[in-house]
């Protein structure tokens, strides 16, 4: 989901996040207790946007349609395509916008009804505004009345290129006009039931203004739907009464422009002076195993809505599925999460659960309590490494962050980009896809949480198409547009890089490199000692341009170092202070190092029980040195 969020100082967020993410004495003892089950490996995901990911067509015209701009298929990810996507270091595709989502376009001959342009964002639609929860896009189908069956090809084929599945679930919101076509027999349709005379019950799956109807947004900046152009369901009316609250809880009968007035939010049992109407966890249940949340809820009355989700869930994990990305994950309460997650996990222990969640005072009650098992750390680190590549700030908010968070780490993912955040070689962001390097080296090795890229990335698609509703610097989810960086890598279905220009090329295999190391060392799954503070006071030469850590198992011990300066080349001798070396029980005088991303060498020497690596670093490079 698209969202607004305030520009605030970097110093001042870091000092923000600090407070509210700092642990308490409880969370302490709860970090022990988390419902990740350690892994042997780093999970790395690679989201795609299904839509876009195969489309070849290079008109993009704004506000095009499908057949002037294109669109991707499921077909399109070919077993050659799949094997060059888990030859990057992936172990997990979130193909972004499966579910059969709220679209401009005809499908009534397969018995789906006409989406209002009012009410849908763009052309192709919203991924986040879902029609049916029980069959997928037909956009993404060769033949639509097959599309499901296309959709679980697909997931075989995943499977069989020895990759995991992702999909969208969003609890907070429906689209506006929902229905579902393909619910299996004995499902009722969301607000089938629903008591429109009052603004609020319980077993209500949608909060209602009776006796007043739904009225459009005012359109204003020059917005109007399909860009002006005229349609027969273009009208100045969406019928809809009595109207129903819009997705980011707008109360209005008449959301805002700015509003998700293109989705209606779902009733929880939440009631409008927030009385809740379910049971509370009891004392003590962050530190139960999702087999006891399950037994707790197993006899309880819980509101019709948790029912519906819950089942959609289990409906796509009995498919195959392997796992969910929660949209908005802190707009629903804590204990459906519980509820929910506990049922998922019952059928599949090892169910991937990754949600949306941008307040860090609400992190560890979604994991402990609700039964996540990786959360988005968006307002805090991405927002603090974002401005450090844009030069407006130091590397040590790094290491700040990470310790607010120290006790949740292995359960935080790490990204720089995704389908909401603005392109890393976009003006708007860095405005040079290189100098991304350093800081994803330092998010897909510091830590043994996940680490995720947005496809493209990997060839620095700068996100410049006008394609419509989607404006530059991101990647329209919008429209129908084609991904030019991305398409030359496709060439034409080859998926070989044959259109790549030499610098994509060049990105594309630092990637490659960089992401399966973070897969395959054993150390990037182990300890971790931040060395950067110990170099600023002891190295001269070293600068808060240049980041340093260690990680390490008894086997295997790394040195990671990364330069995020555009320009400026730095000499020092990087320190490893004489604790480290005690602990790697280190005793010979030199040792030679191998850098695993391109294979240099260089020597660690021990000086008075200190280890020191002369170092020669150019701007935006990374050395990963593996003790030999």
């Amino acid at each position: 989901m698209m969202k607004k969020l305030s520009v605030i100082s970097l110093p001042v967020l870091v000092m923000l996040f600090l407070i509210s993410c700092t642990p308490t004495a409880n969370d302490k003892k709860q970090s022990t207790t988390v419902a990740q089950t350690p892994t042997e490996s780093k999970k790395v995901v690679y989201q795609v946007f299904t839509r876009l990911f195969g489309n070849t067509n290079t008109t993009n015209k704004a506000w095009g349609t499908k057949q002037e701009n294109g669109v991707g298929k499921f077909k399109d990810f070919t077993p050659e395509a799949l094997k060059q996507i888990k030859d990057l270091g992936i172990t997990h595709i979130w193909y972004t916008g499966i579910p059969h989502h709220a679209l401009v376009g005809d499908y009534t001959k397969y018995g789906i009804t006409n989406d209002d342009p009012e009410v849908v964002k763009g052309r192709a639609g919203s991924p986040y505004a879902v029609k049916d929860y029980y069959n997928v896009n037909p956009d993404l189908a060769t033949d639509p009345a097959n599309r499901l069956e296309e959709f679980k090809q697909l997931l075989k084929r995943t499977h069989q290129a020895g990759m995991k599945v992702i999909i969208d679930i969003v609890p907070n919101h429906l689209a506006r006009n929902y229905h579902s076509v393909s619910a299996p027999e004995g499902v009722e349709d969301f607000g089938t039931s629903d008591d429109t005379t009052v603004q609020y019950k319980r077993d209500n799956n949608f909060y209602y203004n009776p006796g007043e109807a739904f009225e459009l947004p005012k359109w204003r900046d020059g917005y109007l739907p399909l860009g002006g152009e005229s349609h027969p369901l273009i009208d100045g009316r969406f019928k809809e009464h009595p109207a129903k609250w819009t997705g980011n809880g707008a109360r209005s009968s008449q959301p805002d422009q700015n509003d998700w007035y293109e989705t209606v939010k779902v009733n929880y049992g939440i009631s409008v002076d927030g009385t809740r109407a379910f049971d509370s966890l009891p004392k003590g249940y962050e530190n139960e195993p999702f087999q006891k949340h399950f037994e707790f809820w197993r006899d309880k009355q819980v509101p019709d809505s948790w029912v519906k989700f819950k089942d959609i869930a289990l409906y796509w994990i009995a498919m195959g599925v392997d796992g969910f990305r929660y949209d908005m994950a802190e707009m629903v309460p804590v204990e459906f999460w519980s509820y929910m997650n506990s049922a998922i996990k019952m059928k599949n222990p090892d169910a991937f659960l990754l949600a949306e969640v941008y307040n860090p005072a609400l992190y560890r009650d979604y994991l402990y309590k609700g039964k996540m098992d990786y959360l988005y750390d968006k307002v805090a680190m991405y927002d603090s490494i974002k401005q450090i590549m844009k030069d407006n700030g130091k590397t040590s908010y790094i290491a700040q962050v990470r310790k607010a968070s120290k006790d949740i780490s292995p359960h935080l993912l790490y990204f720089l980009e995704n389908h909401d955040e603005q392109r890393i070689a976009s003006p708007e962001f860095a405005g040079d896809a290189q100098i991304g390097k350093p800081a994803m080296t330092v998010l897909a090795t510091i830590s043994t949480g996940p680490v995720m890229i947005y496809f493209g990335q990997e060839v620095g698609e700068p996100g410049a198409e006008d394609a419509g509703f989607g404006k530059p610097s991101r990647t329209s989810i919008f429209d129908y547009v084609g991904v030019p960086h991305h398409q030359r890598w496709m060439n034409g279905g080859k998926f070989d890089g044959g259109q790549s220009t030499p610098q994509e090329k060049q990105l594309r295999d630092f990637y490659k490199r960089l992401l399966n190391v973070a897969e395959s060392q054993p150390a990037i799954m182990g300890h971790m000692k931040d060395i950067h503070e110990y170099n600023i006071e002891n190295s001269p030469g070293y600068n808060q341009d240049v980041y340093s850590f260690v990680r390490y198992t008894e086997d295997q011990q790394l040195v990671v170092i990364s330069n995020f300066d555009t320009q400026n080349t730095y000499a020092f001798e990087l320190q490893l202070p004489k604790d480290l070396m005690a602990t790697w029980n280190l005793d010979k005088t030199k040792y030679p190092l191998k850098d695993l991303l391109y294979g240099g060498s260089n020597k660690l020497t021990l000086r008075n029980d200190i280890g020191t690596v002369k170092i020669r670093i150019n701007p935006l490079q990374s050395f990963i040195f593996e003790i030999q």
